[in-house]
């Protein structure tokens, strides 16, 4: 009996208790919908390392700069913008330069939620930080290749190398380099059998924004069809430099998946090509692949590791029509000339662009490479 008496007083007081306790207030409708979202998310998965695409249906676009916001809002609003240029295709590899303080790590997570949100295929990305874009108060602008549902490049594409035009004088009034440049860029174009209305994108990387009206007037002038793109490449360079690189529309069919070709009137590298021409109809699009630290092994880890990713899908870097190359130092550049021609066919050296820049997306970062590779056609 007592063991009963005591259980009944002890709910007896637990349901006065209850009693005491104020109801919960109901949950208002954002608290409602915020639950709903938090259970039906996502998480955003990692952008592939490769992504193959059909060259004869690639398409080119450069986001607007803007200045509302910060880092996240103008990664946002850039990738809005390059959707309503892109419509119904399918953006297959994005390059953001970014610039400021802001931490670029974010802009790989907005990639991924954004397209994950929309439910499309991520996009192969390369992030690298800049010392300076042509906008006050802008921090980023994405160069996008998309895949139209139709061929738009029948006959294949022409990857032409950055042509550089250099002084010591970090000083110089920028005008005159970029005239040799952008020269030299044409004379290339013409050697690949294309024209100025053929060039699809052109990358201009300065080591100063003082002359960008004047190089941006040029530009829209002599190659109209175009998306253009202009950056500084370090906040604090050592020297003058102007490098434009473009991507053009060929005329004639290649005859082969992938030549490569020196024209006239440019001096020729053993380490370079100053043209690729890709005939193949599919290339293989890399996202970055990063170096650590900053000796001759770690230069080598990062493509061996390119090569590897290349693998999977049948191509290998002996197959690369076009080599972006993120060095932190100029310093790196005979050290990576000499590990990149082990993985190279040095008969055909790629088309290729190397210069310094601020910035990578990881803090112990040297370098970061990515390519277009041709996929072997008997795998």
């Amino acid at each position: 009996m007592k063991v009963a008496s005591f259980l009944l007083l002890a709910a007896w007081a637990a349901g006065s208790l209850a009693a005491q306790k104020p109801p919960a207030e109901p949950k208002t409708q954002l608290e409602l919908e915020q639950e709903k979202v938090a259970q039906t998310r996502v998480i955003p998965k990692e952008p592939p390392t490769v992504v193959t695409a059909d060259p004869r249906r690639l398409m080119f676009h450069v986001s607007p700069l803007s200045a509302r916001g910060l880092l996240s809002r103008q990664t946002r609003d850039a990738l809005q913008a390059l959707f309503r240029m892109t419509r119904d295709m399918t953006i297959v590899k994005l390059r953001a330069f970014v610039a400021g303080s802001g931490d670029m790590r974010r802009v790989q997570s907005l990639v991924s939620e954004v397209f994950t949100e929309r439910r499309l295929p991520l996009p192969a990305l390369t992030v690298v930080q800049v010392g300076a874009l042509p906008l006050t108060g802008a921090q980023v602008v994405l160069e996008s290749v998309a895949a139209a549902r139709k061929d738009v490049n029948p006959h294949g594409l022409a990857f032409i190398s950055g042509q550089a035009a250099t002084s010591e004088d970090y000083r110089l009034t920028l005008a005159p380099l970029a005239e040799k440049s952008l020269a030299d860029l044409m004379r290339a174009v013409r050697g690949a059998g294309a024209d100025a209305k053929d060039v699809l994108r052109v990358t201009c990387f300065l080591t100063s924004l003082e002359d960008i009206d004047v190089l941006r007037a040029r530009v829209a002038r002599e190659l109209p069809h175009a998306a253009a793109n202009y950056v500084q490449i370090q906040r604090a360079p050592a020297r003058s430099l102007v490098e434009c690189e473009a991507v053009a529309r060929l005329n004639a069919p290649v005859g082969a998946p992938l030549r490569t070709l020196n024209p006239d009137g440019l001096p020729a590298s053993p380490h370079y090509s100053h043209v690729a021409l890709v005939g193949a109809p599919k290339i293989v699009l890399t996202g970055a692949q990063m170096a650590f630290q900053y000796e001759e092994q770690d230069v080598r880890l990062a493509f061996q590791r390119l090569d590897r990713e290349l693998a999977q899908v049948g191509a290998s870097l002996r197959q690369t029509a076009m080599a972006s190359i993120y060095p932190l130092s100029g310093g790196l550049s005979a050290l990576i000339r000499k590990v990149r021609a082990e993985f190279y066919d040095m008969t055909r050296p790629p088309a290729s662009t190397m210069l310094p820049f601020e910035g990578l997306p990881a803090l112990d970062a040297s370098l970061a490479v990515d390519v277009i590779a041709v996929p072997d056609a008997s795998k």
